[in-house]
């Protein structure tokens, strides 16, 4: 199997039912290289490897899945960041050539990010980033490479596993690995790690990152109104599948993995300075986040005086004390604090129960202008939604890398989430859409996308503008947008909503288990912050649309997952009750600004004057009415206005250029005298009346002999001669002339 100068040994590892992982290590003095395979029953299966490639970094692995292949590459520094925060970054980029492509833009090369690396880049971030200890502050970048791409086999959750066994091979300190499957579903059967060609017909398309033990650490998916049972069914299935690959990579590990490096241990306040920080502040602490009177503002301002005080007095007790040391100590007491009173009261800090909803207010048609409005209101989240409906021509086109992955070429509906600083009464730079933005417009827009119709002849913009934020505001937006596409008419399959269920439990970090916890039904944007899972679910009355999970622990026991789905559709149920109260069903009356979009059949002969020389008709009827024509199929025209007006004044215009000149009835097998109009190498093009479009009579129907030329015969522009009309194509609707037959009857 392997060259002479090899020396190589088979070691079988696993031996399930229905699963088995190999490992295969061989080595010359070149090369090193270690792999293990995971073996799933229909077949997918995983490779992982390492060695061969990028030797110089911390950590690298390749992922395969039939012909699809990922590297993935991950560095670290060796000196501390400055900050509390973790530095990492995940860059996830396609490349045309692993598809046999060229890029498609002006200079032929990868520009910046897409949308789908972008939102791919965040599910890798996310899978990964709960693994790392709190002290960990070394810059860091994982690079996911596309070195081949089959076009059946989605590299994104590939890129997930390859990136945990390049984390588990490297001297980076880590508590993975994870394991990541996709999981869909095709009537009852839940398929694992399905093809793009399966998930097209797939209800459900779910990602799930787990680590041992059956602990969820990441969940992102959309499905098609799946009901509750089914979905908890597919997430315990996955969670268990993952398993599988948690083993094959710490079996790599164990061969082939480097010893984690020793960190320096994070800088900490002195037990001294610790308990003066918890006596000057706890007590004012408790009382703000105790006063259920405060709002966001008022009580972010109550906190902040608090803070400039303590660290004033801190300062002036211990002048030697670290700057970010001290603001990181008063933030470590704010947050046990507020921890502390969620166990001891099962109160908020806005005065809720623990399963309580904010207030919520809604209003649609807020300007006569909009296709659809609508404003939702969720305690101080507040946004605006607007929909405009268009021809077709403006669906959303994707790049063609996006395409082979996904299958997908145009988008007929698509959400676009915006959130100024003035939501949360801050100056900031108005631009591009960042990362955050993004994936909040696409976790809404895959919240609503199942109960759009398929058949729905208008492209349909969905805009959300966040206009006050604290919390929740990507699952408003679901609500908000629901209520504006039932406003403009839209006849979706069923209102949806969304809400965001929090997490606070109290972690043993020695033994990896959570003693206890407390779940928060519809969080403030602070139990965000402080909490430890941010659990979005959309849905309608009927199922689950989208779901997407951020665990902040180093994962979560399958028990508390289906308690936080269970709360969070009850709680959807309710907001759906409320949104009916405001509109319950799409508007049937239309407004007078809403478009209309007709078809229109047009006899074969007939599309060249509706379409006039180069599109010159179409190109007029547009400039004058504002209406689109453009062609479905070879007879078969759509016609898209702006309003009912411009329809009718297009279609008289139409109907002008259909009927204008109108053409004399030609009989089958009669005799016509024509007119040459023009000479070709293949025939003559003649017309046998007036404004007629010309029509060819091929060389072999102008003489019983072989015509090379028409020159041959003596024919020429403007001489007339003798056909004979057999009708038209069926197909083509072009005329059938010949003068051979009549020179053979002669």
């Amino acid at each position: 199997m392997f060259p002479k100068n090899l020396s190589g040994r088979f070691v079988r590892l696993l031996l399930y039912k229905k699963y088995s992982i190999y490992a295969c290590c061989y080595s010359t003095d070149a090369l090193k290289t270690s792999e293990v395979t995971v073996h799933f029953p229909n077949g997918r299966n995983l490779n992982l490897s390492t060695g061969k490639y990028a030797k110089l970094a911390d950590g690298c692995a390749i992922g395969t899945v039939g012909d699809t292949s990922v590297m993935v590459t991950v560095v670290s520094k060796t000196k501390p960041s400055p900050g509390n925060f973790l530095p990492l970054v995940v860059d996830y980029r396609q490349k045309s050539a692993a598809a046999g492509r060229i890029p498609t833009n002006f200079f032929r090369r990868e520009l910046g990010p897409t949308e789908r690396e972008i939102l791919t880049s965040r599910l890798i971030d996310r899978s990964l980033r709960p693994l790392f200890n709190d002290n960990y502050r070394y810059e860091m970048q994982i690079v996911c490479n596309m070195l081949a791409v089959d076009g059946v086999n989605n590299p994104d959750v590939i890129s997930i596993n390859a990136a945990s066994a390049a984390l588990a091979l490297s001297d980076i300190p880590w508590n993975g690995p994870v394991g990541a499957v996709r999981l869909g579903m095709i009537g009852n059967d839940i398929i694992l790690n399905p093809t793009r060609k399966e998930l097209q017909e797939s209800d459900l398309n779910l990602v799930i990152s787990a680590t041992k033990r059956n602990s969820i650490v990441m969940l992102e998916g959309s499905a098609n109104n799946i009901l509750l049972p089914d979905l908890q069914k597919a997430i315990k299935q996955g969670t268990k599948e993952a398993q599988h690959i948690i083993t094959a990579i710490e079996s790599l590990q164990k061969q082939f993995g480097k010893s984690k490096r020793i960190v320096e241990p994070a800088a900490e306040l002195s037990l001294e300075i610790s308990e003066a920080f918890r006596s000057l502040s706890e007590m004012r602490v408790r009382e703000i986040l105790q006063n259920s009177a405060l709002d966001k503002i008022a009580r972010d301002e109550a906190l902040s005086e608090v803070r400039v005080n303590v660290l004033d007095q801190i300062r002036q007790s211990y002048p030697d004390v670290d700057v970010n040391l001290a603001a990181d100590g008063y933030n470590s007491t704010v947050k046990s604090v507020f921890r502390d009173l969620l166990f001891e009261n099962d109160k908020r800090c806005d005065g809720r129960e623990l399963d309580e909803l904010r207030p919520i207010s809604c209003s649609i048609n807020l300007y006569k202008p909009l296709h659809g409005s609508a404003v939702f209101q969720r305690g101080q989240t507040q946004v605006f939604c607007t929909v405009t409906l268009d021809s077709h021509e403006s669906s959303l086109k994707l790049d063609p890398l996006s395409m082979v992955t996904s299958g997908v070429k145009e988008k007929n509906f698509f959400l676009h989430y915006e959130f100024p600083p003035f939501a949360t009464k801050e100056v900031g730079r108005m631009g591009p859409i960042g990362r955050r933005e993004m994936g909040h417009g696409a976790l809404a827009e895959k919240g609503l996308m199942s109960v759009i119709p398929s058949d729905f002849p208008f492209t349909i913009r969905l805009t959300s503008e966040v206009l006050e934020s604290n919390g929740s505001s990507s699952m408003a937006s679901v609500c908000g947008g629901s209520l504006a596409l039932m406003d403009a008419g839209v006849p979706i399959q069923a209102p949806a909503a969304g809400v965001a269920i929090g997490l606070v439990t109290r972690y043993d970090h020695a033994n990896q288990t959570i003693e206890d916890y407390r779940l928060l039904t519809d969080i403030l944007g602070i139990e965000d912050y402080m909490g430890d899972m941010d659990f979005k679910v959309a849905g309608t009355k009927k199922g689950v649309t989208a779901l997407q999970a951020d665990v902040k622990v180093p994962g979560l026991p399958l028990k508390i997952v289906m308690e936080a789905l269970e709360k969070a559709t009850n709680a959807k149920v309710q907001i759906i009750g409320i949104m009916n109260d405001c509109i319950d069903k799409p508007r049937k009356e239309q407004k007078d600004n809403r478009p209309v979009c007709e078809k229109l059949e047009v006899e074969p002969h007939k599309r060249a004057r509706l379409l006039g020389v180069g599109g010159i008709n179409l190109k007029k009827l547009f400039a004058e009415t504002g209406v689109q024509v453009s062609q479905i199929e070879d007879t078969t025209f759509q016609i898209f206005a702006p309003n009912q007006n411009a329809m009718d004044e297009a279609k008289e215009m139409i109907n002008t250029i259909l009927t204008s000149e109108r053409a004399p009835e030609l009989e089958f097998g009669e005799i016509y005298k024509a007119k040459i109009v023009e000479v070709r190498d293949i025939g003559v093009m003649v017309t046998l009346y007036p404004g007629m479009p010309p029509a060819l009579v091929h060389n072999s129907q102008l003489d019983q002999r072989k015509v090379a030329h028409p020159s041959a015969l003596g024919l020429d522009v403007g001489q007339e001669i003798q056909v004979k009309f057999f009708g038209r194509d069926p197909v083509s609707g072009l005329m059938r002339l010949s003068r051979k037959v009549l020179s053979a009857a002669r």
